[in-house]
């Protein structure tokens, strides 16, 4: 009779997809877990119903595509990981997580960012009212168009999709758009004119595929096709900057954006946590390479101890320790080095 230790080291590991309205990149990426798994992995959708105040969860790994919409995944999931299972991403860190904070930790890692701010809520939010925000001064709004310049860009600190996205000229445009974002939290930033513009794939904080892009163009026509080749020290400056955002906020799947001005890589977008993997919109070349690439990254946490983190390298990163009135700098010892 073999002992327990033995046999629930030769039981099969579980992998999870929480999904929602994907047709193609869950079932797909589940195939290929099962075919490249062998004795070792298994997946499938991940199935609930309610959940007891047990901590038992019948998953090794999940892979979070959803939870930023419907809040009962993410006390699902947040209480999974508490109790042994690694969660795609970490749902604990993932709800703390803002953009505006990540622009510092960019800073610090050595990622060039653009010069942002983040705004006083337009609206009250809900339960509050004026006497609510007795600590807030007004706002010098000429201070504000010094520092960025314009055009600037609007958007949410915390959300994604393009929603709430404004580009504004002059502040006549800055005000009417300001008055369209209701209680959301926002940020306004350097508008960024670029010459090029790359979107990367992040995963495992090893794995990084760099995609040509055109934000300018419709959704399914954005994945530049047949790019002019890139310089291999540029190249390897984007591969850096995109492993070391990922490593320092502790993401296993991402998508980080930089768009190109005067040569100098501007990281604009990178807490995207459930990044769009849809067929028809990355196209079959980048599709493939997602498949194939997360169901091995997914196959290796699922088979190797890994450490349990609550969130990702950033406050190694970013200095806590350091005199509150100093401004974040550049931290000269650090290197993205991956996830062990």
């Amino acid at each position: 009779m073999r002992p327990f230790g033995e046999l629930e080291r030769m039981a099969k590991k579980r992998v999870g997809l929480l999904f929602g309205m994907e047709d193609t990149f869950p079932w797909a990426l589940i195939d290929a877990i099962n075919r490249k798994g062998g004795d070792r992995v298994e997946a499938s959708p991940v199935e609930m119903s309610y959940v007891k105040d047990d901590g038992v969860f019948p998953y090794d790994v999940i892979l979070d595509r959803i939870s930023h919409e419907i809040q009962f995944y993410r006390s699902y999931l947040k209480c999974a990981i508490a109790s042994g299972v690694r969660v795609v991403n970490n749902p604990i860190w993932w709800s703390a997580d803002d953009k505006f904070f990540d622009n510092l930790v960019a800073t610090a890692a050595g990622v060039a960012v653009p010069k942002t701010v983040l705004l006083p809520h337009k609206q009250y939010p809900p339960s509050t009212e004026a006497k609510s925000f007795r600590n807030m001064k007004w706002v010098n709004w000429d201070e504000v168009f010094s520092y960025l310049g314009f055009p600037i860009f609007m958007k949410p600190a915390y959300g994604g999709g393009w929603k709430d996205v404004y580009k504004i000229d002059n502040p006549n445009e800055f005000f009417a758009a300001y008055d369209q974002t209701r209680d959301l939290t926002m940020m306004a930033q350097e508008a960024i004119e670029f010459e090029l513009y790359y979107r990367c794939y992040v995963l495992g904080r090893k794995r990084v595929r760099i995609m040509a892009y055109d934000p300018k163009q419709p959704f399914h026509l954005r994945y530049v096709k047949n790019p002019p080749p890139m310089e291999p020290a540029f190249e390897a400056k984007i591969n850096r900057d995109a492993l070391a955002l990922c490593e320092g906020l502790g993401y296993d799947m991402n998508t980080v954006e930089f768009a190109v001005r005067g040569g100098i890589p501007y990281a604009i977008d990178f807490m995207n946590c459930a990044p769009d993997a849809d067929v028809n919109s990355v196209g079959q070349e980048n599709f493939d390479w997602m498949v194939e690439n997360m169901a091995e990254v997914l196959i290796e946490i699922a088979t190797k101890k890994r450490r349990f983190e609550l969130t990702g390298a950033w406050p190694t990163i970013m200095n806590p320790e350091k005199a509150a009135g100093e401004p974040v700098v550049l931290n000269k010892k650090y290197e993205p080095q991956g996830q062990p």
